[in-house]
């Protein structure tokens, strides 16, 4: 199957939150939230790290837009359904068509921690994975510090399958730092 093909909803449903692409023109809201939350933010994601313009976030919006047209890279933007408001991003990354693997990858505006937002829409993901594109591999990666990354693929589920000891650099380019690689699989019938 050419992934170009492949559909995707104009969003998805929980209970409390929708999540949907990336679009031309979140730059703002997207900018707003990472200075916000960039202490927390910076000691795990890179893209934190850096202070960028409103313009400098939509133009990475609107790269990630294009990798969500050619399903490369599955960029998407949380809200509650209540209000509208921005909570975060999740999506799917490090996709392999061939075996059907995605990688779940989530942050969160630091307004709206503790809230349980991040794990209802990777659950939901979850779901949408094995049963929309018919997964055999889910995983969700963290740093091995990362405590409260961490909580939510263990609320969920997933089992720990290993960690990649001293894999890569942490965001001040120096430090070695450990992935924890967390997965779960299409159970055979």
């Amino acid at each position: 199957m050419n992934p170009i093909l492949v559909d995707f909803p104009e969003k998805i449903e929980t209970e409390r939150l929708y999540f949907r692409p990336c679009l031309p023109g979140d730059g703002k809201i997207v900018h707003e939230a990472i200075a916000v939350s960039r202490d927390s933010l910076k000691k795990w994601l890179p893209f934190a790290v850096k202070e960028e313009t409103v313009e400098e976030v939509e133009a990475g919006i609107r790269a990630s837009f294009a990798e969500f047209i050619n399903r490369s890279d599955f960029r998407l933007h949380i809200y509650l359904k209540e209000n509208h408001l921005f909570v975060g991003s999740i999506g799917l990354h490090r996709i392999n068509w061939d075996i059907k693997k995605f990688e779940i990858g989530y942050w969160c505006d630091s307004r709206q921690i503790k809230n349980g937002y991040i794990t209802e829409a990777a659950e939901a993901l979850t779901a949408f994975c094995f049963e929309h594109f018919k997964a055999n591999r889910v995983e969700i990666r963290c740093d091995e510090k990362n405590i409260d990354s961490r909580r939510i693929p263990e609320r969920l589920g997933f089992p720990l399958e290993g960690i990649l000891r001293n894999d890569s650099l942490a965001t001040d380019n120096i430090s070695l730092r450990s992935t924890c690689v967390y997965a779960k699989v299409k159970v055979d019938d």
